[in-house]
Formats: structure tokens, sequence, C-alpha cells
């Protein structure tokens, strides 16, 4: 009896470690991917500073739109350590600025032509797909450790083992249809 019992305890206890640990390899997925969006956050933020620099030579006088620019990159910076709400509110506001920025850019033809700028337009470009793909990362991250976290026997274990759900990266609905997908269309 006594070896049936320990049995048991040692099964139980086999079963808790492997929840366990498939729980915290979970949860550093989610870790690593948030930091895979900020770090692309950072990577877009870096340019922006000489993105508007170049159109400033061409189009002093736009004063507000790369004061606009500027604010909106200082508030996803901010919101991204807040989390995946705030940091989803913060860059819709920065894709309408940089649309207006973009727009400013198609009043100068020679700013288009410009190598500088065109360069620019370029990394932009392929930093925003590298946003978008963090972003599905994350997302998908945040899928597996929620589900794992809901699902039995590990939803029995979670919350003791102080698991938490995590948010997914998304737009909110009412700023969702004002909203267009950014494409390479948009930064040229």
């Amino acid at each position: 009896m006594l070896y049936i019992i320990l049995g048991v305890i040692v099964v139980l206890a086999i079963i808790v470690a492997l929840i366990y640990n498939g729980l915290v390899r979970a949860k550093i997925r989610v870790d690593e991917a948030w930091s895979d969006i900020t770090v692309q956050l950072k990577r877009r933020a870096d340019l922006i500073p000489n993105l508007v620099n170049t159109v400033k030579g061409y189009a002093k006088h736009e004063k507000k739109v790369f004061e606009q620019v500027t604010k909106a990159r200082s508030a996803v910076v901010d919101a991204s350590k807040a989390g995946p709400a705030e940091t989803a509110k913060a860059e819709n506001q920065f894709q309408s600025a940089l649309k207006s920025l973009f727009a400013v850019a198609e009043a100068y033809p020679d700013l288009k032509a410009n190598e500088n700028f065109k360069h620019l337009q370029e990394e932009l470009v392929d930093t925003e797909d590298k946003i978008q793909a963090s972003r599905r990362f994350y997302n998908g991250s945040v899928r597996d450790l929620n589900t794992k976290i809901q699902v039995f026997p590990t939803n029995v274990f979670a919350g003791m083992l102080g698991f938490k759900q995590r948010e997914f990266f998304e737009v909110d609905e009412s700023e969702r249809a004002n909203i267009e997908k950014p494409t390479a269309v948009d930064f040229e």
C-alpha cells in the first residue's frame, strides 16, 4: 500500500513539474516575443529623426507635422513599456502622423528623388514588415500560453503556480475601421 501511495505521489509530482515547465517555456516565449516588438519599435524610432531631418531640409514650414511625428514617436516608445494595449493605441497615432509626413514629402519632387530619403523609406518599410512579423509571433505565443492556462489539466495548476493569461496585441474595434494596414506604397 505504501508503494502505491508513493507511486501516486511521484506520478503527481512529475505531472506538476511537466505542467510547470511547459507554462514557464510558454511564458518565456511571450516575453521574448514582446521583447522582439520593442526592439523593432526602437529601431523604427531611431530612423524617424533622420527621416524628419531629411524632410525638414525641403519643407521647413511644415513644423506642425514634424512636431506630431516626434510626439507620436515618443508616445510609442513610452507605451511599449506599458504593454500591448497602450502600444497599439500609440501605434495608431504614430501611423497617422507618419502618413502626414509622407503626404508633405509628396509635395516636394526633389525630396522624393533624394537618395537619403529613398534609403530611409526602404529602411522604414523593412522595419514595418519586421514589426508586423514580431506582432504575429507575439500573438501566436500569447495564444499558446493562454491555451495552456485554460486547458485541463494545466488549468488546475496554472492559477496555483501564479501564471496569468496575457493580452493580445490588437487594435481597438473603434479604431480598426479608421486604420489601413501600412504597405510599401504608404511609404513611397
